[in-house]
């Protein structure tokens, strides 16, 4: 199976046991709660390898990625014992770490080699020092443009560009008549969808969530152009329905020609080159854009297979963590599939290989993760961790609700003005509540 057409397998919910019809001989089955994205869908594939390794079975909840983050988060702050491993990120894990809801993986083999992981993928996985997930792949974002259409329009691609540049290339490379949007980016309600987006577009606006003394800063210039900018760009030259577009939407319109740049994350590179993009053989790869301010638009992340305290398949759970996050399930999806399909940025000896050096998208990658800072991520301070996010418990409620108004300001249904005057009486209110201000 592709892993477009395993994507749309993965809808709503699915779940997959691994073992089959001798599922009942095995000592011990595992859940696992994990994205519907593609590594993610690739990694399913190959978990009858770790079952007749180990004889554990493994049962998978796949989900859309905003419900996965709902379930979850309701699971373990109910200890509600559905899953013994989570697929959660750099947001979730130094928080509930903090709070004794996972368990330490600080007792990795030696074979394992902790020590590889990236520092930037370990540091945003840790708590105190503490390992509490471990990366399946990491993350920043990028541009991804489509060399053909860029050429047409009388264009060069920097590697590094500005937001101007990108707005005047992509009003340059849509055509309309030919479906063909200029640019594709994240719209969809949702603090890990267009939340995250827009979060990393506007630091290199000027913008930031909270002053130094916590106060919500919406309703600042910085915010209004970062919006303004987005808004009047995707209309022009962003697609039909832009708002309620996520990661997969637009993979799957820029797969599919419809899009002549898409600004999202580094992993989507496998995908765009890969054997289900109708493009893969006139894609280019730059550094997320900035605007002159300092600071670029990527992010940092990593989906990260983390072990909820209480789970009563902690052994097996850890021991299928060592296997999907090893230098061996690496080179055994190398092997299958190509260097240029194995999870990225999560190791650094992964950068050190020259089998992967060789990878057209692996350099940018690897620029993209080192030039995300998530301890300095806003030109003016701002009091928290965090690049397209917050560190703080409260944000991923605040900046849902704040992720649906910019969302209905994207659809036309209220102004830019009206969705940021919104977000600020949002914030600022649950920030009082929580004791901040």
């Amino acid at each position: 199976m592709s892993i477009k057409s395993a994507l749309c397998a993965a809808t709503a919910f699915t779940l997959v046991t691994a073992g089959g019809a001798f599922a009942d001989g095995h000592s011990a089955t595992i859940t696992i709660a994990t994205v519907n994205n593609g590594d993610m869908i690739r990694m399913q594939g190959y978990t009858d390898t770790f079952t007749e390794q180990t004889g554990i079975a493994v049962e998978w909840v796949t989900l859309e990625e905003n419900v996965l983050r709902q379930r979850v988060t309701t699971d373990i702050t109910t200890k509600g014992g559905a899953f013994d491993i989570m697929t959660i990120g750099m947001y979730e894990t130094p928080i509930w770490g903090a709070n004794g809801w996972l368990v330490p993986l600080n007792d990795l083999s030696a074979e394992y080699d902790a020590a590889d992981i990236l520092p930037a993928m370990a540091g945003g996985l840790s708590h105190d020092g503490t390992l509490f997930a471990a990366p399946f792949y990491g993350e920043s974002s990028m541009v991804m443009y489509r060399t053909d259409l860029m050429e047409k329009a009388g264009l060069e691609m920097p590697d590094a560009p500005s937001w101007s540049f990108i707005a005047k290339a992509a009003r340059a490379m849509t055509d309309r008549e030919n479906d063909i949007n200029g640019i594709c980016l994240r719209g969809k309600a949702g603090w890990g969808e267009g939340g995250a987006f827009i979060t990393a577009m506007s630091n290199s606006f000027g913008a930031r969530w909270f002053d130094e003394e916590w106060n919500a800063q919406f309703d600042t210039r910085e915010w209004s152009d970062t919006l303004n900018f987005y808004k009047n760009m995707m209309d022009d030259a962003g697609p039909e329905g832009f708002a309620t577009n996520g990661f997969n939407e637009n993979l799957s319109l820029f797969n599919q020609g419809k899009c002549g740049m898409w600004i999202d994350a580094t992993v989507a590179a496998s995908f765009v080159t890969g054997d289900d993009s109708t493009v893969a053989d006139s894609v280019g790869f730059a550094l997320a854009p900035d605007n002159g301010m300092g600071k670029r638009s990527n992010w940092l992340w990593a989906w990260a297979l983390a072990v909820p305290a209480g789970t009563q398949q902690e052994a097996e759970a850890k021991q299928f963590i060592e296997w999907a996050t090893s230098k061996d399930y690496i080179e055994l999806v190398a092997a299958n599939e190509g260097w240029a399909n194995v999870p990225p940025g999560a190791r650094t000896s992964l950068y050190e290989n020259a089998n992967y050096q060789a990878v057209p998208f692996a350099q940018m990658t690897l620029d993209s993760i080192l030039s995300a800072d998530p301890n300095n991520s806003t030109v003016d301070p701002s009091p928290y961790v965090g690049i397209q996010f917050a560190a703080i418990p409260e944000f991923a409620g605040i900046a849902t609700e704040v992720s649906q108004e910019f969302s209905a300001a994207y659809a036309g249904q209220q102004s830019i003005e009206e969705a940021l005057e919104k977000a600020q009486a949002i914030t600022n209110e649950a920030m009082e509540a929580a004791g901040y201000r």
